[in-house]
């Protein structure tokens, strides 16, 4: 038995916003221009992004909302209605509420009835996750479709004001991700029988390293701190401690290469993925500045992916965090060229606390 994903979607909201615009619309922190902007964007390499905030903060679209656009849109791509879909699996950072469950949310947006629901909470590798689950749930003959859907709306977390309210001087690890992270929806249709140009799911897998690393990517902890904001006896002095914030350690975030690398020697050596039956590879790498590390390792090791055969969109769509590769495998699909039989490999390191998703799929034949 196998699971195919028969149709994809994806929603980004607002018009792109450029490097010299973004600032504009998050706000200038103190009333003063940012001195590390320009030095984390020369890094990433990202030209253009999505906010679903606009420049009087107001938001525009909420996540749930997103993330219903984005599955409406897979569903008008599909040969199938939401009366047919049996489960819904979604995905987020941080849904708009912190309870109840981001997925209740969504299927509330869609209006569908008698679905199976998951929600999977985490950060990139998230939607690896989420689809995880349904592509298992299928594969167990429970059910014949799924929808899964990851959306993240971090420009919220953005604005001048909340960094003002923490403290008069911005740390490095809590300005970074300001510059690097963005707003976006995608949406895959999984479904037990083959489509016209559907691609089948030979395997996912994935690697987490909690155990072995500290936390690298957080909200809820202020820096020199090991309680949670929660611990603090009112919201209000969590926020002015800088525990609602997010952060990047930034001295540990190397990691991310080298584990990610070993996950892929690791499936080499499992006999799941050979090196010289890859055609296209799909690899969230959070900035420009991992994707030549990650090629070089790969290269060193023996086990290189030719670099014609990487695809991202990162440069002009942003750093999307666990919608980065629903985004990125639909305008794949929409874009580019592939042929039946054809292998593509997906790949989403995350720095959470460093956990490592990877996909393989196959080109099907035009039914």
């Amino acid at each position: 038995m196998s699971v195919y994903i028969s149709s994809t979607g994806h929603f980004l909201p607002g018009p792109a916003v450029s490097n010299d615009e973004m600032e504009s619309v998050l706000g200038f922190v103190h009333g003063k221009p940012s001195r590390l902007r320009r030095r984390i964007l020369q890094s990433n390499g990202i030209q253009s992004r999505h906010y679903a905030i606009d420049a009087q903060h107001r938001t525009l679209f909420s996540n749930s909302q997103m993330a219903a656009k984005a599955a409406e849109d897979c569903l008008a791509n599909s040969f199938i209605g939401k009366p047919q879909l049996t489960m819904l699996s979604a995905a987020t950072s941080q849904g708009d509420l912190v309870l109840p469950g981001f997925g209740s949310m969504v299927q509330a947006e869609l209006q569908l009835a008698d679905v199976e629901l998951h929600t999977c909470h985490g950060i990139c590798s998230s939607s690896m996750m989420a689809l995880k689950a349904a592509y298992t749930a299928l594969l167990a003959g429970e059910h014949s479709t799924a929808m899964v859907v990851a959306s993240e709306l971090t420009s919220r977390l953005f604005k001048a004001r909340r960094y003002e309210v923490a403290g008069a001087e911005l740390d490095f690890n809590a300005e970074f991700l300001r510059w690097m992270l963005s707003d976006g929806a995608g949406a895959l249709l999984l479904e037990s029988r083959p489509r016209a140009g559907s691609f089948r799911i030979d395997w996912i897998r994935s690697f987490s390293h909690a155990d072995a690393y500290p936390v690298c990517m957080s909200v809820g902890q202020a820096p020199n701190e090991n309680r949670s904001w929660q611990d603090y006896p009112s919201y209000a002095e969590a926020e002015t401690a800088g525990a609602l914030l997010l952060r990047q350690d930034v001295r540990v975030l190397d990691a991310i290469v080298k584990l990610g690398v070993d996950g892929y020697l690791r499936l080499i050596a499992q006999g799941l993925i050979q090196p010289d039956e890859i055609d296209h590879v799909l690899c969230h790498y959070s900035s420009h500045y991992f994707k030549s590390k990650i090629f070089d390792m790969m290269q060193q090791a023996g086990v290189g992916l030719a670099e014609d055969k990487w695809y991202s969109n990162l440069y002009h769509r942003g750093n999307t965090g666990c919608a980065s590769i629903f985004i990125m495998l639909d305008e794949f699909r929409r874009t580019q060229s592939y042929q039946p039989g054809d292998t593509i490999l997906c790949m989403v390191p995350e720095s959470g606390r460093f956990n490592t998703a990877y996909m393989q799929l196959t080109v099907m034949d035009a039914y």
